[in-house]
């Protein structure tokens, strides 16, 4: 019987170092974040190993799970804790959080499942806190290059017609409608974005 294999996503070798230059600046004076679609686990362990003063709270659906427990097994940092199950339409964690960082996964889901994503966040984040979304995004409603265009194409086809690249406005008015207020929109590689939001 075969072993199962560590999930590796290049796309995190990638982007993790800007990403965590990022929430340096950010997530530096939190203590509990929860991560919402840990993915492979490699952000966990990254961002979990140069911010240990933080309780990183792992999640994602269920067949993402055992993955990220091989990463986080293997790097057995104190502070990052084995994933929750985590779909944004079910129950979520207590909390509160005074840190949330989700990363590529607004375009997967479905706009209803955006603002349900919203919705929780109001109830799991402390008053004081800090929230940073990863990923491609339109502005006033148009593409920000040729390969996002195509990239949006290659969602619908591959995950639903309701998935797809987000407009940063509407994204920017859920999260001010929870109270948070934009901090910075960082330019980040390859045509994507690190938003910044705090509340309190």
């Amino acid at each position: 019987m075969s072993l199962p294999v560590k999930p590796h996503a290049p796309s995190c070798d990638r982007n993790q170092e800007p990403i965590l230059d990022v929430l340096l600046r950010h997530f530096s004076a939190r203590k509990q974040a929860l991560e919402i679609g840990s993915g492979t686990g490699q952000h966990a362990v990254y961002f979990g190993a140069a911010l240990p003063g933080i309780t990183w709270q792992t999640s994602d659906r269920a067949e993402n799970l055992p993955g990220i427990r091989m990463w986080l097994d293997e790097a057995a940092l104190p502070n990052v804790l084995q994933p929750l199950e985590l779909d944004v339409t079910g129950p979520w964690p207590r909390g509160p959080y005074d840190a949330v960082f989700t990363a590529n996964t607004l375009h997967i889901m479905s706009w209803a499942e955006v603002q349900t994503l919203f919705d929780a966040l109001e109830q799991v984040m402390a008053d004081d806190s800090v929230l940073a979304i990863y990923g491609p995004f339109n502005y006033g409603g148009k593409f920000t290059s040729d390969s996002n265009a195509a990239f949006d194409v290659w969602l619908k086809q591959q995950y639903s017609a309701a998935s797809g690249i987000r407009d940063f406005e509407a994204v920017d008015a859920l999260a001010r409608s929870i109270g948070f207020e934009l901090v910075r929109d960082y330019e980040m590689p390859a045509n994507n974005r690190t938003l910044v939001w705090a509340r309190g």
